[in-house]
């Protein structure tokens, strides 16, 4: 049976910034299809435990623009929008959010305040482009080899991941949370 990493999430209008956290992952697999399919599975921890999630994101993304930056902790990914617009919410789906997908108040700004400039601070971090992939949209969920190489365990938290090395595919149910939020932050995670 497998587990679901913490996710966190934030946007502007072109793109949305979600983070994978588990540290020390192994064999992490991620691919991201057109239509807004985001789907990740690594193993982790002391008895090597599997972690996958697939979620389907609010609307369509530019694959060939987004970007991934496999760390030691954590997989940060930049997802270009397909259309430049606010998204209601980070998933298709209506209903309650699942409680490991949690707004990342660190990066988030509300719509009113989204001028289109890339004002936040990355660290330095190196980024690779999931680029190449749109062709990959129908493909099978977990297993399907056909997908390219497998990821190379890293220890390097800043370690550039290049798409024609590693292996992009991911499965498993995935769902998202609004996390403890207060005044103006708590009416933004609503519309989670």
């Amino acid at each position: 049976m497998s587990r679901h990493p913490e996710v966190k999430w934030a946007q502007r209008v072109d793109k949305v910034y979600l983070t994978v956290l588990l540290p020390d992952a192994k064999n992490a697999k991620v691919n991201l299809e057109p239509e807004g399919v985001f789907t990740f599975s690594a193993s982790a921890g002391a008895g090597d435990l599997l972690y996958e999630l697939k979620l389907n994101l609010f609307d369509k993304v530019d694959v060939e623009e987004s970007k991934i930056n496999i760390g030691v902790r954590s997989i940060f990914c930049i997802l270009e929008k397909a259309e430049k617009v606010w998204w209601k919410r980070l998933l298709r789906e209506d209903g309650k959010a699942p409680h490991f997908i949690k707004v990342d108040w660190d990066k988030w700004v509300d719509e009113d305040e989204d001028n289109g400039a890339n004002d936040l601070d990355l660290g330095g971090m190196d980024f690779s482009k999931f680029g190449g992939m749109g062709g990959m949209g129908g493909m099978g969920g977990m297993g399907d080899d056909a997908m390219g190489d497998d990821f190379e365990d890293s220890d390097d938290e800043d370690q550039e991941v290049s798409k024609s090395d590693k292996n992009l595919e991911g499965g498993a149910k995935a769902e998202e949370e609004h996390g403890g939020a207060s005044g103006e932050k708590k009416e933004a995670a609503a519309s989670i």
